[in-house]
């Protein structure tokens, strides 16, 4: 079995248990899977993560499509890949820094207008979020004072 953390558009996080991947394909292909919450059937794939000591963190939504499409490498047409998609949440996100996790508690609690933000979080605070039900991706971006 696999199980997958899945997401509707409304933004609702579930788990989803499947006998292979291709079970999930298959599932999502014949309209069989339903977010519990909303019942909305347009249901995605998130990535999943370790929670690490402070790192990069990304609303996982805002990641998942681009991450979906990447195909399997490996060795250096992996970095590459990699690299692009470090490269596409870059260009396609704001950085709110070290307020990242009362950013994305304000944007969940919908008390500002939704967009893909990134920023840095302690550990303590990415597993409050995810405790709240707020979907965060640590990614290891480096410091744009670091970038070349």
């Amino acid at each position: 079995m696999i199980v997958f953390e899945l997401i509707c558009s409304g933004h609702h996080r579930f788990e989803g248990w499947f006998s292979s991947a291709e079970d999930f394909i298959t599932q999502k292909g014949r309209g069989l899977l339903e977010c519990p919450t909303c019942a909305d059937k347009s249901i995605e794939k998130l990535l999943t993560a370790k929670i690490g000591h402070t790192a990069p963190v990304a609303p996982a939504g805002a990641v998942a499509d681009s991450a979906q499409s990447m195909p399997l490498a490996s060795g250096k047409a992996l970095q590459v890949k990699f690299q692009e998609f470090l490269d596409h949440v870059l260009v396609h996100s704001e950085d709110v820094g070290s307020a990242f996790a009362e950013e994305a508690r304000r944007i969940h609690y919908e008390q500002v207008a939704r967009r893909d933000i990134r920023g840095t979080a302690t550990a303590e605070e990415t597993e409050e979020l995810l405790d709240e039900g707020i979907p965060v991706l640590p990614l290891p971006i480096p410091r744009s004072g670091d970038w070349h």
